[in-house]
Formats: structure tokens, C-alpha cells, sequence
């Protein structure tokens, strides 16, 4: 199955049904996956994203101008199925209220500021990007609709200046104040390819993952667990008290040997900010490794790493949650013979999806085991895809 293909088709189809018109640009962008380098971006540190085949595209024309009223877009949801209209110029202040359009509008006031001067559309969108799985479904919107705007404006944005307009939206428009991990790789993904990014120096390394042989498999726990809104906050507080009694800048520029000569120091009451370092530090540490193993194609190294990147999450920076850690050992029982080279939780944490990778020649089997044992142990039944390295954004039509 081609989901690009298809999920075009499905946009392309709704919009002539909608506005009985061809449309004249259609814009894609992909989902992610982190394969490794958990809460390591706000710390300066490494991470190393893929785009995923799967997608928000969106189909346009030419809208209707509405004379001296503010220019005006008209964007339909296929997923939502709600349409909504988004300004196309002036000052663009962000609403009290988060919506889903609220992503839209952020990515086109960003647009405006750096001069693109977008004429009035009427646009239908879908995304096959599963949402709330921590694949980056809003990272996925925001990069198409920027690539929308450069289209229909005939105006290109420099990549990493694209990438951080969206990343801006997500934080003023959405009230996320997310990494900027998902966009670079949404704006800049390339197929075959998995992107070794440093937060600091926002410079990207692409890494050759194209071996016919391994699939990436994506696992939904299918369950995101309530949160009260303060561990995100509160993780990232705990890694600047930790890089302040170190004396440096971020986590990124520690040691383990630096660790170890504040201990005592890190670890008074409950030792959480010595743990929540040492993940940081050790996580950097694996992500460089995990790029480097890849490249020599050593997949002992790749699921070692792998399977140390979870447990550290579990146990020293605590975002996993007793379904992950349950699709984590399922996938552990696999290695060798079983087709299962390494897995970990992904994403921000407590809930969302696993990733494993895996023989492509076992793959069905994996993915029945993991079916059968998870369903067994929870009573939940686990939506798995596989997927290889795909395209970031891209315009299909102009």
C-alpha cells in the first residue's frame, strides 16, 4: 500500500466534491518517529528522527478575494470535518482557545513575517499521521501548511528558517513549547535516510537506514495516561538544576565524570536530579553511538542501545508507563532468532507508541506476537504499522 498515493488521491477526490473545482497545488509532509534521543533536545543535546510514511496533504485553489476585508483562507478537515477560515494578512494574534486550525493560522502568521504574501485559498486537508501517538501529527500540519504557503506565494523559505516558523506556532499558536526536532525532520526528512540532528548548532546529519532487510515498527500502546500538565515542566526544571550545581551551560556540555564529581550534591533527598541527569548524559552518549553503529550496519550495537535508551527512560528520567515497558520486553523476548533487533519507548512519554526494529522476513510474526502477548497482558489491542525512512516535505502538484 502507497499511503501517499492513496491519502493524495482521498484529499484530491474531497476537494473537487467540496468546491467542484481541480485543485491546482497539492503539498505533503510526513509524520516522525524518534528512533533514539529522548529529552535530550532542550538540553542541547542529540537526537535522531525519520520521517515515517504516513501524512497530512493538502489540496488548494484559488479562493474568493473579499474586496477591502482582510484576505482570507477557507481550510476543510477530512478528519476533523469542520471547516475554518484562517487570515491571510496583518497582525495575526494567537486565541485564547487552542484549535485544530490553531496550528494552521501559527504557521501562516509566521509565514507572513518572513514576507510571503499567500492570496486567498480554499484548501481540503486529511493526515493518515496517527494523532496523539507522539508521531508529530502537528508538526506534519504545520510543515504542509508551510509548504503551502511558499507554493501558492512562489516564494521559498530557507529550510531551517521553515522549520522554525512552525516550531514557533506549535509554541505561541498551540501553547506547546515543544523541541525542534519534529519540523527539521517533517521540513528536511530524506527517504532512506534517518537525521542525526544537534539541538545546539541546528545542524542536521543524514544517516543512511535503507537496508531492504530492516523495517522500523511502530506500536500504539493505545493508551496515553493523564497527566497534570507539570511532568513536561518539571523534567526540564530538574536537567537546569542539574547543569546550574555542575556549573555549565546545559546537560549537553557534562560528563559522566562531571556527574560523578557532583553526586553527592545531586543526589541530597531523592536523588532525582542526579537520575535525571545521568539519562540526559548517558542518552547523548547512545544517540552519537546508535548513528555510528548504523553506518557500519553493527544491529547487535543498534538493539543494545536501543534497549538502553528505554530502560534509562524508565527508571532514571520515569516518562515510561507499565504498557510500554510490557511492548519493551515483548520485544526483548524476539531478539535473535526472533527477528526483534532493538525497541524502545518514543516520543515524550507515558503512553504513545514503541519502536522496534525488525527483520523484515519476521515481521509478520513479530507483529503477531506483539498482538497476542499485549492483548493478553492488558486487555488492549496494540495498532502496529511498519514503516522505512520516507521523504519530508514535498509538493505534489503546482
Amino acid at each position: 500500500m502507497n499511503y501517499l498515493t492513496d491519502l493524495t488521491e482521498e484529499t484530491i477526490s474531497d476537494f473537487r466534491k467540496r468546491y467542484g473545482s481541480e485543485p491546482e497545488t497539492v503539498v505533503a509532509a510526513p509524520g516522525r518517529v524518534n528512533l533514539i534521543g529522548e529529552h535530550t533536545d532542550y538540553n542541547d543535546g542529540f537526537v535522531f528522527p525519520m520521517a515515517i510514511e504516513r501524512y497530512t496533504v493538502i489540496a488548494a485553489g484559488p479562493g474568493k478575494e473579499s474586496g477591502s476585508a482582510p484576505r482570507r483562507g477557507i481550510v476543510y478537515s477530512g478528519n476533523m470535518n469542520e471547516e475554518a477560515e484562517v487570515l491571510l494578512e496583518g497582525a495575526i494574534a494567537p486565541e485564547k482557545e487552542v484549535k485544530w486550525y490553531s496550528y494552521i493560522q501559527g504557521t501562516i502568521a509566521g509565514c507572513l513575517e518572513k514576507g510571503l504574501n499567500p492570496p486567498a485559498f480554499q484548501a481540503v486537508l486529511h493526515s493518515n499521521v496517527p494523532l496523539g501517538g507522539g508521531l508529530s501529527s502537528s508538526a506534519s500540519l504545520e510543515v504542509a501548511t508551510a509548504t503551502l504557503m511558499e507554493t501558492i506565494s512562489k516564494k521559498k523559505l530557507d529550510p531551517v528558517e521553515k522549520a522554525l516558523l512552525c516550531q514557533k506556532a506549535e509554541h505561541e499558536y498551540a501553547g506547546m513549547p515543544c523541541g525542534i526536532m519534529d519540523q527539521f525532520i517533517s521540513a528536511m526528512g530524506e527517504k532512506g535516510k534517518a537525521m542525526l540532528l544537534d539541538c545546539r548548532s541546528r545542524v542536521p546529519k543524514m544517516i543512511p537506514l535503507e537496508n531492504p532487510e530492516i523495517l522500523i515498527m511502530i506500536t500504539n500502546s493505545n493508551v496515553k495516561h493523564k497527566l497534570t500538565g507539570s511532568e513536561y515542566p518539571e523534567r526540564r526544571r530538574s536537567c537546569e538544576q542539574a547543569a546550574a550545581i555542575m556549573g555549565v551551560a546545559k546537560l549537553r556540555d557534562a560528563s559522566l565524570d562531571l556527574l560523578e564529581k557532583y553526586r553527592a550534591d545531586l543526589q541530597k533527598g531523592d536523588g532525582l536530579l542526579y537520575r535525571r541527569a545521568h539519562h540526559v548524559i548517558t542518552e547523548d552518549d547512545r544517540t552519537v553511538n546508535m548513528a555510528e553503529a548504523l553506518v557500519r550496519e553493527d544491529w547487535d550495537a543498534v538493539g543494545s542501545l536501543m534497549f538502553a535508551s528505554h530502560h534509562s527512560l524508565q527508571y532514571d528520567f520515569e516518562v515510561s508507563c507499565p504498557e510500554i515497558d510490557i511492548l519493551v520486553d515483548i520485544a526483548r523476548s524476539l531478539t535473535g532468532a526472533g527477528g526483534v533487533i532493538g525497541s524502545r519507548i518514543t516520543g515524550g512519554g507515558f503512553g504513545g507508541c514503541s519502536v522496534s526494529l525488525v527483520r523484515a522476513d519476521k515481521f509478520e510474526s513479530v507483529q503477531r506476537c506483539f498482538e497476542e502477548e499485549y492483548y493478553k497482558k492488558t486487555g488492549i489491542k496494540p495498532t502496529i504499522f511498519a514503516t522505512r525512512p520516507a521523504q519530508g516535505a514535498a509538493v505534489i502538484r503546482s
